[in-house]
């Protein structure tokens, strides 16, 4: 009977390959390099093969490595779920959060991502609308938390202040053309009115070629050159440049952005999603 692998070592197999360098895997894994170092010596000689090529600084895992990676999440994920469902049986279950596409591939998508690793039992259910749609759905209890762009008469905790920008194509020049053609969020968005209200005090002519609740779809229109659009900063894609005064466009407002829960006393695995999220999000707040 073979003996069984180490969780531990390989715990530390997948950090480095996750990370790319020893360096990085120690970091997550909270131990030195040199002891990093020694896990994967002790994991090699245990499997009886080498695990890894080097390329340059990098580590990148050859033919085994890469078959014992999917054996080895695998049994991480189970050893993972076991011990949260002796530690934490509360955490199981699942929570339903909604988000503005614009926030969701920075703000959330690695938050939760982190969240899933520490609560490996929760089930997730993601809905992606309007924050006006969103708040909505939490009123009537289809949503068990969501974040939104706070409207300035909410009391809701602002955890972060996302810019608003204008964007387009760097090769049509859309913002040259008058009226300046802008494509917005759909009625009742806040970010619409922040960008209707800035063109309109500048008293620069414009005409609304589209109105969607779609990110992609803006994006879209900005990228053929149709239009001038405005996102949050942080969700501008590659192949879009930010305008400003320089380009004839007025500046924006931020976007004060709450985490809000739906009314009542929260079920503990949103209590846990709540804390979590309020805490990520607050650390990583700009500046």
């Amino acid at each position: 009977m073979t003996d069984p692998l180490d969780l531990s070592l390989l715990r530390s197999f997948v950090a480095v390959i996750d990370c790319g360098s020893l360096q990085l895997a120690a970091a997550r894994v909270g131990r030195s390099q040199s002891a990093v170092s020694m896990q994967i010596k002790r994991l090699e000689d245990d499997v009886g093969r080498p695990l890894f090529q080097r390329e340059g600084r990098s580590l990148r895992p050859n033919p085994a490595g890469q078959d014992l990676l999917l054996h080895a999440r695998r049994l991480l994920r189970l050893s993972d779920e076991a011990m949260a469902s002796l530690r934490q049986p509360e955490a199981s279950g699942v929570v339903r959060v909604g988000v503005p596409e614009d926030y969701a591939a920075r703000l959330l998508t690695p938050t939760l991502a982190r969240f899933g690793q520490d609560f490996p039992l929760a089930e997730l259910e993601v809905t992606f609308q309007s924050s006006p749609a969103l708040l909505r759905q939490l009123e009537t209890g289809r949503l068990d938390l969501a974040l939104v762009t706070r409207e300035p008469h909410h009391p809701f905790v602002v955890l972060r202040r996302e810019q608003l920008v204008w964007a387009a194509s760097p090769d049509h020049g859309a913002w040259l053309r008058d009226p300046l053609p802008v494509a917005l969020f759909e009625a009742g968005d806040i970010a619409r009115r922040f960008a209707v209200e800035a063109l309109q005090a500048a008293d620069r002519s414009y005409r609304v070629v589209s109105s969607t609740d779609s990110l992609q779809g803006l994006v879209a229109l900005a990228q053929a050159g149709l239009a001038v659009i405005g996102l949050v900063e942080s969700s501008l894609p590659t192949g879009l440049v930010r305008l400003g005064e320089a380009d004839g466009l007025p500046p924006m407002p931020g976007l004060d952005v709450s985490l809000v829960a739906s009314p009542g006393e929260p079920a503990p695995l949103a209590r846990h999603l709540r804390d979590f999220l309020a805490q990520e999000l607050r650390e990583t707040r700009p500046s």
